[in-house]
């Protein structure tokens, strides 16, 4: 088109003359300072790259939605690189942080006539996911974000249950950062932790055992003392009402008036007073005979207490020593003004898909300056070093600088006691304004999706249907028990932000 047109104007700058001629070579050198400056300000099509060196394990994967672009890393840098297809405008792909909650190698959507999705892994139960699919160059989704075919098809079984996936409205990569409240493991705990687990978990099971020895014993001793109970009440109403006789015999011989009458008492008083005597004698003889069974029954109560406080404190040890043998993850949220811990515990969810994360640790924490913003920004343990670990930073949503956001950042004693001395590769701390999703259950790591951005592909599905929620009192012991999750999450005041008409899912009410 532009050539066709230099052309035109080539015949007319020939009617001009020598005028013309500058005019036309002008106008070529414009077009020519424009199509350059078009070429500078178009971005480099993404393109299929694998690190010229051997990878290890992904430890996390960017999906940029500015370069429609998905980056795998492991321990040592990125690994694999491929262009993607993010959600279309009004179904964007929501930026923020995920996580794999499961995966399906011949995946047919539910939602969207039974469209082909396959090698997907999906990062939200309200439908979001990476899976193949087709590659028009541009953002044309429906809120998942598509990789090549064969990228997704090679990548798989590459991924596990639980990796990071963060999605970034820019570019982003991990950086290298130290600070000091990043978890400093300590070698002597980390290698004595499976030992320490394993020796918990026995003294847990000693301890279940013992408790139910200890509620049957008192159960038996209760059955046994009901009997002594009921009969004992027995003698004290039989003595109450042998006692009431002789009192009435007293009475009625001390206002006889006549000898009749004193006879007639005093003949009472002689049959009832045997009785009397007789009925305190049996409850003072049953009440020694029963006390002994009674304070032994007394004491079995006691120690069946005692024994289930024991295989309480027991069983919380050994879980935490066993989670202590996986990475940990933290999220600090300025809008809630709290700290969440979260652990897998590779069990598989009683309700079909996904595993079950330990969510036993929710605690205020102190963020100095509340009123300013943190950003969002993702702190990953990358691997093992001389100090401890070694950790990386991605930021995806510019707030307060990252070595700034930690400074502003108190992490409650007790809970560094518990995750710091054994945090392991893989371990990650998240600092957010934001809240957890409404996505975020106990089948999922932290979902927490960046309200300043457009959320077209999840305002566009349905929330996640109410589930039974599992509560975990320990690994081994009493593992589930249930309640329905709220499926009308209210709104959090003053943390809702909306771009355009674009709204993010406020926190579900607490689920353990």
């Amino acid at each position: 088109m532009v050539n066709r047109a230099m052309a035109q104007s080539a015949v007319t700058m020939r009617r001009w003359g020598p005028c013309g001629v500058v005019t036309l070579a002008a106008m070529t050198a414009l077009a020519a300072l424009t199509a350059d400056a078009s070429a500078k300000q178009r971005p480099a099509a993404a393109v299929e790259a694998v690190a010229p060196r051997e990878a290890g394990e992904p430890i996390m994967a960017i999906v940029s939605i500015k370069s429609q672009q998905v980056t795998f890393y492991d321990a040592e840098g990125w690994i694999l690189r491929a262009p993607v297809s993010t959600g279309t405008t009004g179904r964007e792909t929501p930026a923020g942080i995920f996580a794999i909650v499961e995966k399906d190698k011949d995946h047919r959507s539910t939602m969207y006539d039974d469209a082909w999705m396959p090698n997907m892994q999906r990062i939200t139960w309200n439908g979001i996911a990476l899976h193949g699919g087709p590659l028009p160059g541009y953002a044309a989704s429906h809120g998942c974000v598509r990789m090549p075919f064969g990228f997704a098809e090679n990548l798989f079984d590459k991924t596990r249950i639980g990796m990071r996936i963060i999605i970034s409205p820019n570019d982003a990569a991990p950086l290298d950062i130290s600070h000091p409240a990043l978890f400093a493991p300590k070698a002597e705990a980390i290698a004595a932790a499976p030992a320490r687990a394993e020796t918990l978990l026995r003294e847990a099971a000693d301890a279940a055992r013992a408790a139910d020895e200890a509620k049957k014993a008192a159960a038996n001793s209760a059955r046994e003392t009901a009997t002594l109970t009921a009969s004992l009440r027995k003698l004290e109403q039989q003595k109450a009402r042998s006692a009431a006789d002789l009192a009435f015999a007293e009475k009625s011989l001390a206002t006889a008036k006549t000898d009749q009458a004193k006879a007639k008492a005093e003949e009472l008083k002689q049959k009832v007073a045997p009785k009397a005597a007789e009925a305190a004698t049996q409850l003072d003889t049953a009440k020694a005979d029963a006390k002994t069974k009674l304070d032994a029954a007394a004491a079995a109560k006691d120690a069946a207490k005692a024994a289930a406080t024991k295989k309480a404190d027991t069983a919380r040890a050994a879980n935490d020593a066993k989670l202590a043998l996986e990475p940990v993850s933290v999220y600090i949220s300025r809008s809630t003004q709290k700290l969440y811990v979260r652990r897998n515990t590779h069990k598989p969810a009683p309700d079909g898909g996904g595993e079950v994360f330990d969510t036993s640790i929710e605690v205020p924490v102190t963020i100095r300056n509340p009123e300013r913003p943190l950003g969002t920004h993702i702190f990953t343990a990358m691997a093992r070093s001389d100090s401890g670990l070694r950790w990386s930073v991605v930021t995806i949503d510019n707030g307060d600088e990252a070595k700034a956001a930690l400074d502003r950042i108190t992490i409650p004693q007790d809970v560094l006691d518990r995750i710091a001395p054994t945090a392991l590769p893989r371990s990650s701390i998240v600092i957010s304004d934001e809240p957890l999703s409404s996505e975020t259950n106990y089948r999922t790591e932290f979902v927490a999706v960046l309200s300043n951005q457009p959320q077209g592909g999840f305002i566009t599905r349905k929330p996640t249907p109410p589930v039974a929620i599992a509560s975990d009192d320990g690994w081994d012991n009493g593992f589930f028990f249930f309640q329905p999750r709220n499926p009308n999450p209210q709104p959090q005041p003053g943390n809702v932000r909306r771009r355009g008409e674009q709204y993010n899912y406020p926190p579900q009410p607490r689920w353990w």
